[in-house]
């Protein structure tokens, strides 16, 4: 997977990376080709750590709206040489993306482009879908004939337009096709054989049969795992249908290893749910400590295991790592010095982007530790992650008494939903930019639902108009 290069915060290119508000108050107040220069390259250069769940794509178009940006760069990338040898989605899902808020916003030169990739792009299905979402009939009807020539009549092509049909995240033109007398006969074809396939792969047996025993279970896990498949989570739950209390005995053998890996990680995860308060099996995870003991450890929430997480919570393992992970989420005001060091030792170890952090940050809110509010402005100032940003900025409004009249307001500009849908309860009014930008979330029908109700608690009818 593609590693995004992170400019330093304090710049402009920085700020728009991590989808800060910020970056948005600063592009419009930088001179104008220096704003569209780094929008483009954040839009072409895809900057998200997950990509697949963090937002920018709403936060980028309203930042092109905004500066009446041209898409000369996006055209330009979405038909260079390397579409013909790269259909990842990661690199145009971004571009396409924005020109689907765009057309939304009634940008026909982004409708235009999103047609003509469609009709010859490699990620013509990404642009599709787009289109499913904003364009008319007539629109979606031009893009039949191309589409459907990437599928020659062969059994092969056949088969790929039926997996095509099946797997269409928007159905709206394969329906709309449907109904033609030239593609009609062809596309329900493709839509029953679809259906048919899906149908006999939730027929196909491939799991746990009637009358299975525990040690049928353990020898299911262990062929997922050969097969670099892990199932012991379901096998668990497999388990925990299957076995009897004469099977006890057996279960526990192989938690402590006798039966091999898989079986062990089996009866782990099942133990930790019927036994949470069994000390033996809390030691059994202690002494393995591995990732498959951490990970039925990470199931309990129970009095014995935040026990043990006070114990274990200055380990520097995995284990310690998930001890202040639990503290963080099910521990009581008493714990809440275990979380704040294990929250600075993170970040001084690992930096402001760990995926540790998430649960450490979310704790630090939950028991409200006032003086975690310096290392959580670190974080949400630093991290390259929106959602770990946004987590940050849900535990400053709990725990910093200056966040309404700071970040809250940069906030009203963040990329993620709920980054904004905090921010809209927060921030303080009287900052002159607040009112205008909570009345322009309003209106915005490109808005999510949750924020404008959060904006609509804020203004008045007055302050509406």
């Amino acid at each position: 997977m593609f590693e995004p290069v992170i400019a330093p915060s304090g710049t402009l290119l920085g700020l728009l990376q991590r989808g800060r508000g910020d970056g948005t108050l600063h592009a419009l107040a930088a001179p104008r080709p220096e704003a569209l220069q780094a929008l483009n390259e954040c839009v072409l250069r895809d900057p998200r750590q997950d990509w697949q769940v963090e937002n920018r794509s709403l936060y980028y178009a309203r930042l092109y709206l905004d500066l009446d940006g041209p898409l000369g760069e996006i055209e330009s990338h979405l038909f260079s040489a390397d579409d013909l040898v790269d259909d990842s989605e990661h690199r145009t899902g971004l571009a396409l993306s924005v020109l689907g808020h765009l057309a939304s916003y009634g940008r026909d030169d982004a409708l235009m482009l999103l047609r003509r990739y469609a009709a010859s792009g490699a990620n013509w299905a990404w642009a599709l879908d787009e289109l499913a979402l904003r364009d008319d009939d007539e629109g979606l009807l031009s893009l039949a004939a191309p589409v459907l020539a990437r599928f020659p009549d062969t059994p092969e092509g056949e088969a790929r337009l039926a997996a095509a049909v099946r797997d269409a995240y928007e159905p709206r033109p394969w329906r709309l096709w449907e109904e033609t007398p030239e593609h009609g006969a062809r596309l329900g074809a493709a839509r029953r054989q679809g259906s048919f396939d899906r149908w006999q792969r939730q027929l196909t047996p491939n799991g746990p049969r009637p009358g299975w025993g525990v040690l049928a279970v353990f020898d299911w896990a262990a062929e997922g795992l050969r097969r670099g498949t892990p199932l012991h989570v379901p096998a668990a739950r497999c388990l925990a249908a299957v076995a009897s209390p004469e099977d006890r005995g057996t279960i526990l053998a192989a938690a402590a290893g006798t039966l091999g890996d898989a079986a062990r990680a089996t009866a782990l995860h099942h133990l930790v749910v019927a036994e949470p308060e069994n000390p033996a099996v809390l030691d059994l995870i202690e002494a393995a400590a591995d990732e498959p003991a951490v990970a039925a450890y990470e199931r309990m929430c129970g009095p014995a295991a935040l026990e043990r997480a006070r114990g274990w919570v200055h380990r520097p393992d995995a284990l310690g790592e998930a001890a202040a992970a639990l503290l963080a989420a099910h521990g009581g005001p008493d714990d809440a010095p275990l979380v704040l060091g294990a929250l600075r030792d993170t970040v001084r170890g690992s930096g402001p982007d760990s995926r540790r952090l998430y649960a450490l940050v979310d704790g630090a809110g939950r028991l409200s530790i006032d003086c975690a509010a310096p290392v959580l402005r670190h974080i949400y100032r630093e991290t390259a992650s929106s959602h770990l940003r946004g987590r940050a900025a849900r535990a400053l409004a709990g725990t910093d008494p200056s966040f309404a009249a700071g970040f809250a307001v940069e906030c009203l500009w963040d990329c993620e939903e709920t980054t904004r849908e905090v921010a809209a309860h927060h921030a303080e009014t009287a900052d002159a930019r607040v009112a205008p930008r909570l009345r322009r979330l309003a209106a915005d029908p490109a808005e999510e639902e949750d924020v404008q109700s959060a904006v609509r608690s804020r203004i008045t009818p007055e302050s509406a108009v």
